[in-house]
């Protein structure tokens, strides 16, 4: 561990590839089958097994899928760009080359918005979101001798996002992929399920004096699965390369990979430079024209995007932030939380509603929001009727909510009148009550009268076991107090 005096002479320099696998029915360019889990080698055809005499076709949804995220970040839509092809070879890529863009990228600029070190918001420019096909994949841990391949995953549409080395910690860089993963899910264009491979980032990482202005020297850091090991291997890199700086030790460009076990980065070569893929245009593919009319047609279906309903929730609806993430960590939620105050306007209490009670039951059950079986109608039902005063919050919580996953066509009102829960906030009904448990507790009314004025809560306690949790609360104590100071 660094001693922080040293640690702070440094300044962290990070640039982040975001691998995102799309969510399409067949591969970038051909109509193999996109389908994790499938078993060993059998989504292929000719095509993704780079037979002789074959020819791609390019995936309408992919550069549909393009489009969407560009706009998204704001980037600009690149009108005319061409494939190219990059020239290296391994086992699990027949062809020897990988369809991708080198000079056209369809999307260029544009900025992703995550909370920094203090908790302010900071834009992170993007460099390019270009399209390419993913290799297939080599499973070194199965056979003792051999290195096996699976060629499923050979083809399968990706959208690389590199960013701009705008990221300056290893939390950073955590909520920038975290807010790259929340957004594709919105878009439905990635899963960004990082154990399955869906969602994959490599970090490029440098460090520098403070008040430099020259990059340090870069490493690449690949083979993170979730976005907690991006930041750990983050952090280790960049305590090796300072140590390395401190010592006159020299750095090397080269590529590294994370071992999660043991915490550590590991060399694995050196960085190839542009001229080692050899990328030229590729000849199979005519050159792509994006038209104005595609892309407002992409836009208007555009769903609501996260940041936008976290500034509508803080800002229109009077919500806290701590609110607002919680309901924009999830499109099924946000959904749901908007389908909800279409019909109430106790926006708190709805925000209540969904982060403590739907959110406790489908964490109990292991479920989705989409497979929560009340609607959100029903939720405005309870809430108006805790407005109305004719039932409690804890009625509606521990006895309607739970009737009303097992019964959701009926109405809250249904549910309590069956139930027999409405609260009875007749003044003549409840004074009733109250002189009952005067009553039956005698010593207590005259403890009270003497002084002991916290006795009002044991009353209240006996109130609504008489009257069965019907009494309106407010109204109860209100009378209470008065019957008992006479």
């Amino acid at each position: 561990m660094l001693d922080k005096s040293i640690r702070d002479k440094y300044e962290v320099v990070i640039g982040l590839e975001i691998h995102t696998q799309l969510l399409t029915q067949s591969k970038a360019y051909s109509n193999d089958a996109n389908e994790y889990g499938a078993a060993p080698n059998t989504n292929v055809s000719v095509i993704s097994l780079g037979h002789p005499g074959t020819l791609p076709r390019p995936n309408k949804k992919v550069i549909e899928y393009a489009v969407r995220l560009g706009l998204a970040v704001d980037a600009n839509i690149a009108p005319t760009m061409h494939y190219a092809r990059k020239n290296y070879f391994y086992p699990d890529l027949p062809k020897g080359y990988q369809i991708t863009q080198d000079t056209t990228p369809i999307c260029t600029g544009g900025h992703i918005f995550i909370k920094d070190e203090n908790g302010e918001e900071k834009a992170v420019n993007l460099t390019r979101i270009h399209m390419e096909e993913d290799a297939g994949k080599s499973i070194h841990d199965v056979d003792p001798f051999d290195t096996l391949v699976d060629l499923n995953r050979a083809g399968v549409p990706l959208l690389e996002i590199v960013s701009e080395p705008d990221i300056r910690s290893s939390q950073e860089a955590y909520n920038y992929v975290t807010e790259v993963r929340k957004l594709v899910r919105y878009l439905d264009i990635c899963d960004g399920n990082m154990e399955e491979g869906s969602l994959r980032c490599d970090a490029n990482v440098s460090v520098r004096l403070k008040g430099s202005t020259t990059f340090g020297t870069k490493v690449e850091v690949k083979n993170m699965n979730s976005m907690r090991n991006v930041q750990r291997a983050i952090e280790f890199e960049v305590e090796r390369q300072i140590q390395a700086v401190e010592n006159g030790e020299p750095l090397f460009q080269e590529t590294r990979s994370f071992d999660a076990l043991k915490g550590i980065t590991i060399a694995m070569r050196s960085k190839e430079a542009a001229n080692d893929y050899r990328y030229f245009p590729e000849p199979d593919l005519l050159p792509l024209q994006v038209t104005e009319s595609y892309i407002k047609s992409v836009k208007s279906k555009l769903p609501a995007l996260p940041r936008d309903l976290f500034m509508k929730y803080t800002q229109e609806l009077s919500l806290s932030e701590y609110d607002a993430l919680v309901l924009t960590d999830n499109k099924g939620i946000a959904l749901y939380f908007e389908q909800l105050i279409e019909n109430t306007q106790n926006y708190k209490s709805a925000a209540n509603w969904v982060m403590v009670e739907v959110k406790s039951y489908l964490n109990q059950m292991g479920i989705e929001i989409e497979n929560f079986p009340v609607s959100a109608i029903r939720i405005s039902e309870i809430i108006k009727l805790i407005e109305e005063g004719k039932i409690s919050h804890s009625v509606a919580s521990q006895r309607i909510f739970p009737e009303l996953i097992n019964t959701p066509n009926k109405t809250a009102l249904q549910v309590a009148e069956e139930m027999n829960l409405l609260q009875e906030s007749d003044e003549s009904s409840i004074k009733g009550f109250i002189v009952e448990v005067m009553e039956n507790n005698p010593g207590e009314v005259e403890r009270y009268k003497n002084g002991e004025k916290q006795l009002v809560g044991f009353f209240m306690g006996q109130l609504m076991k008489v009257s069965k949790g019907k009494a309106d609360p407010k109204a109860a104590n209100k009378l209470m107090r008065e019957l008992l100071e006479k």
